[in-house]
């Protein structure tokens, strides 16, 4: 073979520049227009080297067409086109001629074409298994994100968002399991259950954020010094410490005074130093035979124990003082029902005139007749109505049957004795007090003068308020007479007897007990002195007084030497219903 030819100067940046703008368009290329020029005709020279060199190696073909692809002239129109330009221009724009010129031109577009080929395929095979490290890695992370995912899920699902504390599913849980594992029947379990007191303070007065920030410090402490057991929180400023596997009830009161101690260190809170204290009620017991439930009724029930207690301590449960209580609950949960059905009936007992023996007056006593319990004294309930704000309800109906059966006595044929009423402390306090008692008397009859209204020290001294004072006064105009009730046992504030309109007072049935010949017991003395001095400041102020609780002679001889003016006690009579008074005053 003849070595070529080249008759004129070649133009190799002409035949670039034709087949760049050749293949430009036929693949995304990521360089510019005069950076393609500039690679293709590097690819060039290297083309009419390959061409003009002895002895002829067409395999620097493969490497031209590895490095287009490398370019990212990856497609076949882009190889088309290239074989294209170099076939019919690259011989005419370099002036290479020869005896075998065009065999050797066709061999290195083959080989162009061979390494073209290969390098795509490698090119694809590597994208193929970058694509599917790619995924696994994907799927991988998707794995990982998503146990991830589910981990932080079931964590905010168990946990208190403010404190991290688990919360209450989470105790329950644990609670249950504690219980209900099989062969643990000798087992035994506590609960403590803690609420901060008086934290409604905290929150109130500082606001929520602070308060927020002491929970969050109280739970730390609660977790640090109770490591070795379960520290919740219920929500608010309740928390709750299960403790497993006990020995008794000193391993659950252990970890009761461990968390009040924790509790009670001073804390510095956005630059309050703020000192807390808390109750804690405790439920110590065997697994077997109990439940979830019933074990953290027993814990709330008792911490209540420890808050009416005063706080800053501990209350252990005690079944008997439980079943009392829900004995009361249920109870004051059936007093609607019975008013309802006409349970209640009132007994009336005589206030008698010390100086003559007439019946000045009665005092209404209501009574339950309980279709289980029987008949129910007031000391039974009225201190459950109370509580509950049944009283008003309660206290309503015995006034308005109070002056009900009263207004008939009158047609006895003797002096009609005025009928005298409790009221409560919510009563007295009631707006409508006033046109509540005016519409009952238009609407049974009975005259203002035959009704008083008995009102305890403690209630005279809670109704301190403009209003209530304002109704008294207004009670007292229509005629109603107004009396102190257990005079002595209470405040004993004689400011009230100068500024309330007060007709009588009722002297407390303990200083008449304290009543005894005087050889028999000389410190019965020092009581006939109090009564003595109590009747000459009530007459000095224009007051009758009647003591209650006369149950001798004796008692009502010695009543009647100091100037007391009525008695009231089982020695004049007992508690009976309406018809016997009327029997009495006929």
């Amino acid at each position: 073979m003849g070595e070529p030819v080249t008759p004129g100067a070649s133009c190799p940046g002409t035949f670039a520049r034709a087949w760049a703008k050749a293949v430009s368009g036929t693949s995304y290329l990521p360089m510019t227009q005069a950076q393609l020029e500039e690679m293709l005709q590097r690819l060039t020279h290297r083309l009419a080297a390959a061409l003009r060199a002895e002895p002829f190696d067409p395999r620097v073909g493969h490497q031209v067409g590895a490095e287009l692809v490398a370019a990212h002239i990856a497609s076949a129109e882009g190889l088309g086109r290239t074989v294209e330009v170099i076939q019919l221009r690259l011989l005419r724009d370099l002036g290479l001629v020869g005896d075998d010129i065009s065999d050797r031109l066709a061999r290195l577009l083959a080989t162009v074409t061979t390494g073209y080929a290969r390098a795509l395929r490698d090119r694809t095979l590597d994208e193929q298994e970058s694509i599917r490290r790619a995924a696994m890695v994907a799927r991988v992370q998707a794995e990982r994100a998503l146990r991830d995912s589910e981990s932080r899920f079931r964590h905010q699902a168990t946990h208190d968002p403010l404190t991290d504390l688990p919360n209450r599913t989470l105790f329950t849980d644990r609670l249950a399991a504690a219980i209900a594992v099989p062969g643990r029947g000798a087992d035994r379990v506590g609960v403590c259950f803690l609420d901060l007191d008086r934290f409604k303070v905290v929150n109130d007065s500082l606001g929520h954020q602070v308060g927020d920030a002491l929970l969050v410090q109280v739970a730390q402490r609660l977790r640090r010094a109770l490591g070795d057991h379960l520290v919740a929180r219920l929500g608010g400023d309740e928390f709750v410490i299960l403790v497993e596997r006990t020995g008794g009830t000193d391993d659950v009161v252990e970890a009761a005074e461990a968390a009040l101690a924790a509790v009670s260190e001073p804390a510095l809170v956005d630059g309050h130093e703020l000192s807390v204290t808390a109750s804690v009620g405790i439920v110590e017991r065997p697994v077997a035979g109990t439940t979830p439930g019933e074990l953290m009724r027993a814990a709330d029930s008792t911490l209540h124990w420890a808050k009416a207690a005063g706080g800053a301590r501990w209350a252990l449960f005690d079944p008997a003082r439980h079943r009392t209580e829900l004995a009361r609950y249920a109870l004051s949960a059936a007093i609607p029902a019975a008013l309802d059905r006409g349970e209640f009936f009132l007994d009336y007992q005589p206030l008698t005139s010390l100086r003559d023996g007439t019946l000045l007056g009665v005092e209404a006593l209501v009574r339950w007749r309980h279709p289980e319990l029987g008949v129910l004294s007031p000391g039974s309930f009225i201190g459950l109505a109370e509580e509950t704000g049944l009283i008003v309800r309660l206290g309503g109906w015995v006034l308005a049957e109070a002056c009900r059966e009263a207004e008939s006595w009158a047609a006895g044929g003797g002096p009609a004795p005025f009928v005298s009423v409790n009221l409560a402390v919510r009563q007295v306090n009631r707006p409508d007090l006033v046109q509540e008692v005016r519409g009952l008397l238009a609407q049974t009859g009975l005259p203002p003068e035959r009704l008083q209204l008995e009102i305890t020290e403690s209630t005279m001294m809670s109704a301190g308020a403009e209003d209530p004072v304002r109704a008294l006064r207004a009670l007292n105009d229509l005629g109603v007479r107004i009396a102190i009730d257990d005079f002595g046992t209470g405040y004993s504030n004689l400011a009230y007897l100068r500024d309330l309109p007060v007709t009588e007072l009722k002297m407390a049935g303990e200083f008449v007990t304290g009543l005894r010949a005087p050889q028999v017991d000389p410190a019965s003395r020092t009581d006939e002195r109090i009564l003595a001095s109590l009747v000459s400041l009530a007459h000095a102020l224009d007051l009758t007084v009647t003591a209650e609780g006369v149950e001798t002679a004796d008692q009502a001889d010695l009543l009647r030497a100091i100037g007391c003016d009525a008695g009231q006690g089982w020695h004049f009579g007992r508690p009976a219903p309406a018809a016997r008074i009327l029997e009495q005053i006929r």
